[in-house]
């Protein structure tokens, strides 16, 4: 039987055209592409790629051409909340607009169960119970069980109880009622969600302050104190230093040493207090505390800028190994107090 060969460019379709792409990238390049996409996304293009039989050599061509004309005629380009705004705003009427930057600006997640994912708990709970107990039972089986745990333990518990009997008698929730709840969702709680969600600027000036050096750092947070001392205060509170570290238990302290660059932990605790010094020289061996003191004090006079790059190394190194849940960074205060 003759196998049937795409001659016929024009008729392509847009997924036919990515499909071609795709397997004439290779194998490595292409996977790195699926893992850029969507479940939605990786399914059309599979499927898509699984039906294409034989193209000609002439298309392939033709279609990297285009590509590459394509890519090449677009310059530099910056997306922005503000010119996607601008740019919808042309062709849209403006309630239209608000309700879709609304939903893009709310919690990442390209379905409104994986938005709901990244809603804080307490937050989603102070919503759902004012809703019927039908609804909230139909949310918390829409998503993941250890969110859906922590939502349900912050319900009234006579209410949480009215949820968990209408959980258990829930048979298939029909189409029509889940695309209800999903528009009920996305136009009074998402949008409200979106307008009140903003990062507080505080903690955003916290995080850059951290990342300058010290002196910088001490000018901007003198000069702020004269404008607005509570604004200093603020930002001072929130930063997290050097000499935080100090919070960590001794177990996460073994976890950073045994991951730390030597050379930055020498340099770093050579601007160190003795306080800090000490708690880093008991959690380790007899033998390397010895042998750091040592080179801590072979290394003579250090310039300042070099104890602040080592320190905020030292800093950054906490937070992404924190961030990873391999130590805790406790506040001293509430669930990060530690029960021995």
């Amino acid at each position: 039987m003759a196998i049937r060969v795409r001659e016929d460019y024009r008729g392509l379709t847009g997924p036919e055209k990515a499909a071609i792409l795709m397997l004439s990238l290779g194998d490595e390049i292409a996977s790195k592409l699926f893992s850029l996409m969507g479940d939605d996304e990786i399914k059309e293009l599979s499927q898509t790629m699984a039906n294409l039989g034989s193209v000609s050599s002439s298309i392939v061509e033709r279609l990297f051409v285009e590509f590459a004309e394509q890519i090449s005629s677009t310059g530099s380009l910056v997306g922005t909340f503000d010119s996607t705004e601008r740019l919808l705003k042309k062709v849209l009427p403006n309630d239209k607009v608000d309700a879709i930057m609304e939903d893009i600006r709310g919690p990442a997640g390209r379905t409104m169960w994986d938005k709901l994912a990244n809603v804080n708990e307490q937050v989603l709970a102070n919503y759902l119970k004012n809703e019927y107990p039908q609804t909230v039972a139909v949310v918390l089986s829409k998503i993941k069980p250890d969110h859906s745990s922590r939502v349900l333990a912050l319900l009234p518990e006579s209410f949480a109880m009215e949820v968990i009997m209408r959980i258990l008698r829930m048979e298939s929730v029909q189409k029509e009622v889940l695309d209800d709840i999903e528009r009920t969702l996305r136009t009074e709680f998402m949008s409200n969600l979106a307008r009140t969600n903003r990062r507080d600027a505080h903690e955003m000036m916290a995080e850059i302050f951290n990342s300058l050096d010290r002196n910088t750092e001490a000018r901007f947070i003198a000069a702020l104190e004269e404008r607005n001392r509570d604004s200093a205060e603020r930002i001072r509170a929130l930063m997290f230093t050097f000499e935080d570290l100090g919070k960590l238990d001794p177990s996460g302290i073994q976890t950073m040493l045994r991951s730390v660059d030597k050379q930055k932990l020498t340099i770093a605790l050579k601007g160190a207090s003795e306080t800090l010094k000490d708690l880093f020289f008991t959690n380790m061996s007899e033998r390397a505390a010895k042998i750091m003191r040592e080179d801590m004090a072979s290394l003579g006079p250090v310039r300042l800028k070099d104890v602040d790059e080592a320190q905020m190394y030292m800093v950054q190194l906490a937070k992404d190994m924190a961030a990873r849940g391999e130590i805790v960074i406790s506040t001293g205060k509430g669930e990060d107090e530690l029960v021995y």
